[in-house]
């Protein structure tokens, strides 16, 4: 029976007590540079001023979504990054399965040392999985000097998001002998004639999707239902998704059909979090992750997106 369980909790404390060898595969939108989901980084976003979270103005009519600013983070932020991730890693190796895999997404400033602290708790670097999306971090001009320097940029226009992968070591001789006492080791096709790419297009997360939750890290059902699908190549066992947010991660994994768990300590994303995973797991009930076309996405006639809506008021 496909279920999904979720706790309360600071996921390093949860994780020390669990069984080993419990859990097949992870997928999480960690935070970044740390600093951003500190509690009073948090009230200042929430408070819609200050901190480390950048508040852009509508441009357009159409609001921006806030960013954090990971170019304020200073040199011991940024080694704490290191080892708070390799930290991470230390205390969830125990309870991971042999072969399992890891998906965290990152940002390019910070990813080589996401990257240093899992390899130095044991894991294996799997690359990474690149979401291509039309961003709104970078490219900005000299803050204050704009029409000084109008043909100058400060860093590019971020276009795609790193979704690092690693592994956990296979336990057997070969990856073939890990899925047949495992089940894992790899990840999942999407079908037999195509692999699992590392380069998807994403987009950004629709409107729709939005309206279901006002996390700001919201990632869209389409790529992360790509994501989890492939976590399980035999398509059974349990997905963690440690700092669960939003509930994206678990409503994926309920939409693929596979069974999950997720942490999360902020006490006002907590209590939204079983309605925002029911409701973002209904949406496409046609995708089920195993196709990179957008199209996918909205059920075929006669149901329509504006019918959609409708259905997720009731």
């Amino acid at each position: 029976m496909i279920s999904y369980q979720i706790y309360h909790a600071d996921c390093f404390e949860w994780l020390r007590e669990q069984t080993p060898l419990s859990l097949h595969g992870v997928c999480a939108d960690p935070p970044f540079g740390i600093v951003e989901f500190l509690p009073h980084e948090i009230a200042k976003l929430r408070n819609g001023r200050g901190g480390v979270w950048r508040l852009p103005p509508a441009i357009g009519g159409s609001q921006r979504a806030p960013l954090p600013r990971f170019t304020t983070l200073t040199a011991q932020e940024r080694e704490h990054v290191r080892v708070y991730f390799r930290e991470f890693g230390d205390v969830l190796l125990p309870i991971l399965v042999p072969g399992a895999h890891v998906f965290l997404a990152g940002t390019p400033m910070l990813q080589h040392l996401v990257q240093t602290g899992m390899a130095e708790a044991g894991y294996e670097v799997r690359g990474a999985i690149m979401r291509l999306y039309r961003g709104f971090r970078g490219g900005d001009r000299p803050k204050l000097a704009e029409q000084e320097f109008p043909d100058v940029c400060v860093t590019p226009r971020g276009a795609y998001e790193p979704w690092m992968l690693f592994r956990k070591p296979i336990q057997a001789k070969t990856v073939a002998q890990n899925l047949r006492t495992w089940g894992t080791g790899a990840l999942r096709r999407l079908s037999v004639d195509q692999p699992l790419p590392d380069v998807i297009a994403s987009g950004k997360t629709p409107a729709l999707e939005e309206a279901i939750s006002d996390h700001p890290t919201l990632k869209p059902q389409h790529f992360l239902r790509i994501l989890v699908r492939s976590l399980l190549p035999l398509g059974d066992g349990w997905i963690l998704d440690p700092f669960c947010g939003s509930g994206a991660t678990l409503a994926a994994c309920q939409a693929v059909g596979y069974s999950s768990m997720g942490i999360e300590v902020d006490s006002d994303y907590f209590s939204s979090l079983s309605a925002s995973i029911q409701k973002l797991a209904a949406l496409y009930p046609y995708y089920k992750g195993e196709t990179l076309e957008m199209a996918d996405l909205c059920p075929p006639t006669p149901l329509r997106i504006t019918e959609c809506k409708q259905e997720l008021l009731l």
